[in-house]
């Protein structure tokens, strides 16, 4: 199939003989979206729309800069006669699916001397409606925004002939929906629930800051990066909104070990006189910013039935707070194994979900011990009143601070290391396991306490007074006045 990979620039045929498709964009979704959205945005000045043949590459400073990936892009570009990519540049390797808009096609840079993968996604815009038109619009410009590690790369945009291409990420390990099909009871365990739930709010977070609502939040659109971590997709549902930043600090104190300064302990007596038990409350001053679009506001009905929220099903106006609702029951099904609402047929989903009816939790996985703090988290994330669902007043900061999340360290979230679960093939990297993916192991834990004891001993004895702060999440700042009590049994 490599000698498919040559097109001119005009006149183009992506058709390929071979039947063959790739499970990382499924050619038929299980649970395809309801219509589109009729939201037409404007391309910024680096997204063209003329007819004739051109070429946009990204010169944002991007995180990934130094990647293989974009090395490869600045010599194809370096190397034309016009400093830029064209259709010519790129070898088709073989047809990954189709979608709602176009099809999609996993490709290589020619003559590049490290091969890198890149998924090419096609859109013939004389095939498509003026409101599909629109969703292409709306794709590629929130494509052209993001800078972020849980959600796709715009490397280049192509308009040839009638065809416009999106150069993007190649994500080898398929969708989460496909992953959680091939596990037992088409469920995960909690600690991998974890791990995916985390990096799916980081990339809901990053969308949000930017006035993004996504609204097609599902398994299917969630995915897997050939590291394991999680790459959101399909952008062509969202719409923006302005946002407004919030910044506040507050006050709080935590029961804590013992401070490495003993000169900033102060005792006090409490109870009988025979207790030996000794803790520590640590007063913590905890700055942080949050920036949800909470004026957004849309009359669309758009989405997959199975995630709907209440309020767009009674189509008197939604917000941000869809995306919440849709969290929850992705949290949901990567629990139990499908989800909350469904009924026999669409029309039975949408009338339960429009229903006062709480979400309710089998009672034989209830018996199997599933996390209460998950139950806990998805019954505050499934409130049919929007404004009394978690997250909708200050978004993601408010559900980071959710037991079930307990321990994550969100700055260093993409250093996490991947769960091992059936059929996740990741490519090996340095990335350390957390609190998100479970215990190491017991030799590893041994290394680690050795390491931090001679850390410690070692400022004791330079009479160093800093401490070894843990930040819980993106703005956390610890405060240097502690409070030691002595409890008596």
């Amino acid at each position: 199939m490599e000698d498919e990979g040559y097109y001119l620039e005009t006149d183009l045929d992506f058709s390929f003989t071979s039947t063959a498709t790739d499970r990382t964009f499924t050619s038929s979704s299980a649970r395809s979206s309801l219509a589109r959205s009729s939201l037409t945005l404007s391309f910024n000045d680096r997204l063209s729309t003329a007819t004739t043949p051109s070429t946009t590459t990204s010169t944002t400073l991007h995180h990934r800069r130094q990647d293989p990936h974009w090395t490869a892009i600045r010599a194809a570009t370096t190397l034309s006669s016009d400093r830029r990519l064209h259709l010519r540049h790129l070898k088709l390797v073989r047809h990954l699916g189709t979608g709602n808009l176009g099809r999609v096609f996993l490709c290589h840079l020619r003559d590049c001397p490290t091969p890198t993968a890149f998924a090419l996604k096609v859109i013939d815009r004389d095939a498509l409606t003026a409101k599909k038109l629109s969703h292409v619009q709306t794709e590629a410009e929130i494509l052209s925004m993001l800078d972020h590690p849980f959600l796709p790369t715009l490397y280049a945009r192509i308009d040839a002939s009638h065809y416009t291409c999106l150069l993007i990420d190649y994500c080898p390990n398929g969708d989460l929906h496909s992953l959680l099909r091939k596990q037992p009871g088409n469920r995960l365990p909690v600690s991998s629930v974890r791990f995916f739930a985390a990096e799916v709010l980081v990339a809901l977070e990053y969308l949000h800051a930017l006035g993004i609502v996504y609204r097609d939040l599902k398994p299917e659109n969630i995915l897997i990066r050939e590291d394991g971590h999680i790459m959101l997709s399909d952008f062509d549902l969202c719409f923006r909104a302005d946002v407004v930043p919030t910044f506040r600090s507050r006050r709080f104190r935590r029961v804590s070990s013992p401070p490495s300064s003993p000169r900033r302990l102060r005792r006090s007596r409490r109870g009988g006189c025979f207790s030996t038990e000794v803790t520590y409350e640590r007063e913590e001053i905890v700055a942080e910013f949050a920036a949800e679009p909470v004026t957004a506001f849309s009359k669309s009905c758009v989405g997959t039935h199975e995630y709907l929220a209440p309020e767009l099903v009674a189509g008197n106006g939604h917000g941000s707070g869809v995306d919440w609702w849709a969290f929850g029951i992705f949290l949901y099904e990567m629990l139990h194994g499908t989800t909350p609402f469904k009924g026999g047929t669409k029309e039975q989903t949408l009338r339960k979900i429009a229903s006062s009816d709480d979400v309710a939790f089998p009672l034989e996985l209830d018996e199997e011990g599933i996390n209460k703090e998950a139950k806990d988290l998805i019954q505050k994330l499934l409130v049919k009143d929007p404004m009394k669902r978690l997250g909708c007043a200050r978004g993601a900061q408010d559900i980071k601070k959710h037991s079930f999340f307990d321990g994550i360290k969100w700055p260093l979230i993409r250093n996490y290391k991947p769960p091992e679960i059936r059929g996740l093939v990741k490519k090996s990297t340095k990335a350390h396991a957390g609190h998100v993916t479970g215990v190491s192991s017991p030799r590893r834990r041994k290394w680690l306490w050795w390491a931090l004891s001679n850390l410690l001993r070692s400022k004791s004895l330079k009479g160093s007074n800093s401490k070894i702060q843990s930040n819980n999440n993106y703005y956390h700042y610890v405060g240097k006045s502690y409070n030691a009590s002595r409890k008596r049994a």
